[in-house]
């Protein structure tokens, strides 16, 4: 199909001769489609070429984006089958089943469905790419066939595209333990917990889900903050790959009572280097299994560089301020999954100089930064974070990073260093800047303290960023867009942009995040706020008095500059 459809492209005048050779060129060395690598050097979209075979051929094209396809239909086409010809059954009247292909002269794979299944075969045009995405979101993840394999074929080693070395993993087998242990080195096992975990690299995770219910075990994956189900193993499985991951993690495989928390350190092969990767383990007992989660922590995906991380300019330079203190104590709050972590990694980075003695307490130690002296927790031996805080202020510090202040001891310890000449970073769980102050005074702080302690605390979300290559402008009503908290000048000229769905985006139209931050600074007023015990309520009226962004008006301001959209500012934010 690859000369037909570049002699039909180029007939249609859509593109050059010189830009066809130059395709085909690529199409030699990378091994790619034609439409492909048509799209991907930007001379023409997937609809030029779904509309130039629809004409060409007579057959209508589809959007397969927008079409949602029942799943009694799905059932009429096996998934190998799917993969081996691209094609994807839309529809079923009568007689008829409806299918989408690429190549709309393959009478093989028509014919071969229409064996199969006992039905008359209509075709409709869609791009290769809109095929295989619509393929991975229904028949399971892009490793689903090879999944299939893993099931039916028990000798089979790992192949090169799911290989992963074990960094130092320890031989736990013990004669007590054989069968467990066996279960889970069994080559399947090992083949699709390596599937699960490279897929997860591959799509952007930042968290795998491997739940096990009743009837089901289901995978799912967190991509821009929101889960995916991914796969769905067979649930006789469970067991062999719950001690899988806990061979890889070193734990327990025993322990199947208690939660159990570990790390995988593995060496990839991807696209030609060898990335290092670590993988964060919880493992959770529940009624039907052990529930895993394995937190993804990639340096490359880091971001040390603070301008890039979603502070106004404003904030921003408050914030560069108060880290460049020689004292005092800079929070930043927020949920679980809001990259805290990153914000306080990007503020070190900021001030790490041979000049200075940083240590961090940290429960776990996410990424090992350079210069930095980081200190993992250890409860179970009594190393928590007040009692590492008193060692720290023995070992000359000028710059304390505490992982999160999560007592009254831990609390105190803090506020005391932050006094005595000593910058301390840390984190704490609240809804927005100044409801923090209430929760260090409710944790038994007192209120002088807090006040002459905190120069500045910064509340943040994530929110996802709209598609790049997808985005294009929405109409919103004006009266739409002051509810929300433009003004009505502002209403009038905002252009709102939403992403369409694309490839690149998996049709969600966002890809990628930005962190929403609103920056307290504590002044002269606010502190005496403070020590008046005045409501979280009335500091933020101070705050926004002196020019504090909130963290609705800083989704507003992401929403004026096209990065993000309504609906994702909307679910993080309030008025």
């Amino acid at each position: 199909m690859a000369v037909k459809l570049g002699d039909l492209l180029v007939k249609s005048k859509l593109i050059s001769n010189e830009q066809l050779q130059e395709a085909l060129k690529e199409v030699q060395s990378s091994g790619m489609k034609l439409g492909e690598s048509l799209v991907k050097l930007g001379y023409i979209t997937e609809d030029d070429i779904t509309e130039t075979l629809s004409a060409q051929f007579g057959v209508p094209s589809i959007n397969l984006s927008h079409f949602e396809i029942d799943p009694a239909v799905l059932k009429l086409v096996a998934a190998d089958v799917a993969r081996k010809y691209n094609i994807l059954p839309v529809n079923k009247t009568g007689a008829t089943i409806t299918i989408a292909m690429a190549d709309p002269t393959n009478v093989f794979a028509m014919d071969d469905i229409k064996f199969m299944t006992g039905y008359n075969v209509e075709p409709v045009v869609a791009s290769e790419a809109a095929l295989q995405l619509a393929i991975d979101k229904h028949y399971g993840a892009t490793h689903a066939l090879e999944l299939k394999k893993v099931m039916e074929e028990m000798s089979v080693t790992d192949t090169a595209d799911t290989s992963l070395e074990v960094v130092e993993e320890s031989e736990q087998q013990t004669i007590d333990l054989e069968k467990l242990v066996d279960e889970g080195e069994e080559a399947p096992v090992i083949r699709l917990v390596n599937i699960i975990l490279t897929d997860a690299i591959k799509r952007g995770a930042s968290d795998i889900h491997i739940e096990p219910y009743e009837r089901e075990y289901r995978v799912r994956y967190r991509i821009d903050g929101i889960l995916y189900e991914v796969m769905n193993p067979p649930p006789k499985l469970k067991e062999a790959i719950a001690s899988r991951i806990k061979i890889l993690a070193k734990l327990d495989i025993a322990e199947k009572r208690l939660p159990q928390d570990g790390r995988i350190k593995i060496r990839m092969k991807l696209t030609g280097k060898v990335k290092e990767l670590d993988y964060r383990v919880s493992v959770l007992p529940t009624l039907f299994g052990e529930k895993i989660v394995c937190r993804l922590l990639d340096k490359d995906n880091l971001m040390l560089d603070m301008t890039k991380l979603g502070f106004e300019k404003d904030s921003l330079l408050k914030f560069e301020k108060a880290i460049l203190r020689p004292w005092g104590m800079v929070l930043v709050t927020g949920p679980t999954g809001s990259g805290k972590t990153n914000t306080l990694y990007s503020a070190l980075s900021r001030i790490n100089t041979p000049e200075t003695n940083i240590i961090t307490a940290e429960d776990p130690v996410e990424f090992n930064l350079p210069g930095i002296n980081q200190v993992q927790m250890k409860d179970q031996i009594g190393l928590n974070f007040a009692a590492a805080l008193r060692s720290f202020l023995r070992q000359d510090p000028n710059i304390i990073l505490v992982g999160e202040i999560r007592d009254f001891e831990t609390a105190e310890i803090a506020v005391k260093a932050s006094l005595t000449g000593h910058l301390v970073l840390s984190t704490l769980h609240t809804n927005d800047a100044p409801s923090t102050i209430n929760r260090l005074m409710n944790m038994g702080i007192e209120p002088y303290l807090v006040a002459t302690s905190v120069v500045l605390i910064a509340a943040q979300r994530l929110i996802r960023r709209v598609c790049a290559s997808c985005k294009a402008p929405t109409e919103v009503a004006p009266q739409v867009l002051v509810s929300l908290g433009f003004t009505a000048e502002d209403a009038k000229s905002v252009q709102v942009m939403k992403g369409k769905g694309c490839e690149k985006c998996n049709n969600t139209g966002y890809k990628g995040r930005v962190a929403l931050v609103e920056v307290l600074e504590i002044s002269e007023e606010i502190r005496e706020l403070i020590l008046s015990g005045a409501s979280s309520i009335e500091i933020k009226r101070k705050g926004l008095e002196e020019g504090m962004v909130s963290l609705r008006r800083s989704g507003l301001q992401k929403i004026k500059d096209g990065m993000t959209s309504i609906e994702e500012v909307v679910r993080e934010t309030v008025l």
